[in-house]
């Protein structure tokens, strides 16, 4: 089967919960396990027999990722192309303005992922079944959350035949506890028969899955395997451990054991763990860091404490997400979380910092609780 595959990144008029982090660069970009977020989905994709060509769809300028498809280009040898919106289009508007370049040379089915999900996307079994159902149909991946979070994404109701027979977008009264991962396998044909009237958005959740599954043409592949989204900065931690689970139990190859060069004179404690450190910064001599992010070139004095509430899906809630929290509560308060620093920050020698967000090139010379530093 060939196939080609579109990852939706979104534009500089989203993500803003990501802030600050994609003051730096594009969201998708954000290094998770050390590799842009987007590119886990190119990684997986690339595994497959019959993949022609990944594109990415979105709203940013095109210089941002000329760098990035070069060196993917060189990595997986597959065509990979950026297609720029003009201005942003929706889920589906985007495919639409770029159909004759998607499936001008016919492939037999195209993915379509949301750049903001993560997760152990079963890719392979999706190709599996797409070729057994009927023409002008599209095939989700599923999984199941809470009853309570169920209302944050789009429920299906699926037959004992796989079929979805009901799906709505975030529901404000419970539909189902089955939910849509953001990964769709669908014919071609479903891209050739769209049209988008002027203005031009089109939104797959709520213009087309909706019409598809009322006319029987919508199925679903359920999965068990973890899934996630990346709205906010503070769930890249999250992300990040589990990537590095992923890598160790199938690309034990990717991380590093026993074959770490350390310069200078170092001491790693065992417990150092669920921070990350991005490129170029300096964390100095008895520094603590936890559940926290380091900006790009941020510095961190001596004897200073950088700590963070950690964030995870309730554990003893069967099929709990992880919740994407606003960062403020309802009174005011920062909600706590992650600690957040921007790039460029210097917090001063024996101060702390907790469960804070700093933007960038930010000088801190006292200790800071549950703010956001502007």
């Amino acid at each position: 089967m060939v196939f080609k595959a579109v990852v939706l990144v979104g534009g500089p008029q989203k993500g803003t919960r990501f802030r600050p982090l994609s003051l730096q660069l594009p969201k998708p970009l954000f290094p998770i396990a050390g590799v842009p977020l987007v590119e886990h989905h190119i990684d997986q994709l690339s595994q497959l027999p019959g993949l022609s060509e990944i594109i990415l769809i979105g709203s940013y300028s095109s210089d941002l990722f000329t760098d990035f498809i070069a060196r993917c280009l060189q990595t997986y040898r597959i065509s990979i192309k950026y297609a720029q919106e003009q201005q942003p289009l929706g889920t589906a508007g985007g495919l639409v303005a770029h159909k004759e370049t998607i499936i001008g040379d016919c492939p037999e089915g195209l993915f379509v992922i949301n750049g903001d999900v993560c997760g152990d996307l079963p890719v392979d079994e999706m190709v599996n079944r797409i070729g057994s159902l009927p023409d002008d149909s599209c095939l989700l991946l599923t999984t199941e959350a809470t009853r309570e979070q169920s209302g944050n994404f789009g429920n299906v109701v699926i037959d004992s035949t796989g079929r979805i027979v009901h799906y709505v977008d975030k529901p404000t009264t419970f539909v189902s506890t089955h939910i849509s991962c953001g990964v769709y396998l669908m014919k071609p044909s479903v891209i050739m028969g769209l049209k988008v009237e002027p203005p031009g958005n089109l939104w797959f959740e709520t213009d087309i899955f909706p019409l598809m599954a009322s006319t029987g043409k919508l199925f679903a592949l359920h999965t068990t395997r973890w899934w996630s989204q990346t709205k906010t900065a503070a769930a890249v931690l999250y992300a990040n451990r589990h990537y590095l689970r992923l890598f160790k139990k199938r690309y034990a190859a990717r991380l590093c054991k026993d074959r770490a060069q350390i310069v200078g004179d170092v001491f790693i404690d065992p417990s150092a763990e669920e921070s990350i450190i991005l490129a170029d910064a300096v964390i100095n001599e008895h520094a603590c860091v936890l559940h926290s992010v380091v900006g790009w070139r941020s510095v961190i004095g001596a004897w200073s404490r950088v700590e963070g509430i950690p964030i995870a899906p309730n554990p003893n809630l069967p099929f709990a997400k992880l919740e994407n929290k606003p960062l403020f509560l309802s009174d005011g308060r920062l909600n706590p979380s992650l600690t957040i620093l921007g790039s460029d920050v210097s917090i001063a020698p024996e101060t702390i910092v907790l469960n804070c967000v700093v933007l960038p090139y930010k000088e801190l010379s006292c200790s800071y609780k549950n703010q956001i530093i502007l």
